[in-house]
């Protein structure tokens, strides 16, 4: 299972990163056709618009995944070891129930482009193929939060805030820890 989890975090991390290079190779190019050549292509603006959602929606995924979404914690830090470790849970629960929220609406909103038979405005595409990433990234948040979720209600895992970030970095620099994988 750990080998899966692995593989599925590489082949997340190449289509990220084949996405970032599809949208600078495709402004790219259209740059130089615009102002070099005075022409370019009607379908770029919208190419690069879709390719930046995929990137963003899968990409929070990711972030969560590796922990690098930024936390601020100075308020609830006052509350005391308890009170912290309920507002992270409590934090946790409301990121979980957005995710459902959102992912409920987007397949809705899929179905309807998919019955109505929308076709993107430059692209000889269906829309419904071009917003998949809907439910997609959506879906991934959500299981990457329920795990997150389940490893605080159990206690596998503390709260992970800024500092313990900023303690993690400095530990690599310093040599003394191994540098992360991305958690599980």
């Amino acid at each position: 299972m750990r080998k899966a989890y692995i593989l599925f975090g590489r082949l997340e991390e190449g289509l990220l990163a084949v996405i970032l290079a599809a949208m600078t190779l495709l402004t790219f190019l259209q740059v130089v056709l615009r102002y070099g050549f005075n022409s370019g292509l009607t379908w770029a603006l919208e190419a690069s618009t879709y390719l930046f959602g995929w990137m963003v929606l899968l990409g929070i995924s990711y972030g969560v995944r590796v922990n690098a979404h930024i936390g601020v914690d100075v308020l609830v830090k006052q509350l005391g070891p308890r009170g912290y470790r309920i507002a992270v849970i409590a934090a946790s629960l409301l990121s979980l129930l957005y995710a459902a929220i959102m992912l409920y609406g987007s397949v809705n909103y899929l179905v309807v482009i998919h019955t109505l038979g929308v076709e993107a405005d430059d692209l000889p595409i269906q829309r419904w193929v071009l917003v998949s990433v809907l439910p997609l990234g959506f879906g991934l948040l959500g299981l990457r939060l329920l795990g997150v979720t389940w490893r605080l209600l159990t206690g596998r895992s503390g709260p992970a805030g800024p500092a313990a970030e900023a303690r993690r970095t400095l530990e690599r620099l310093a040599g003394t820890a191994p540098p992360s994988q991305g958690r599980p």
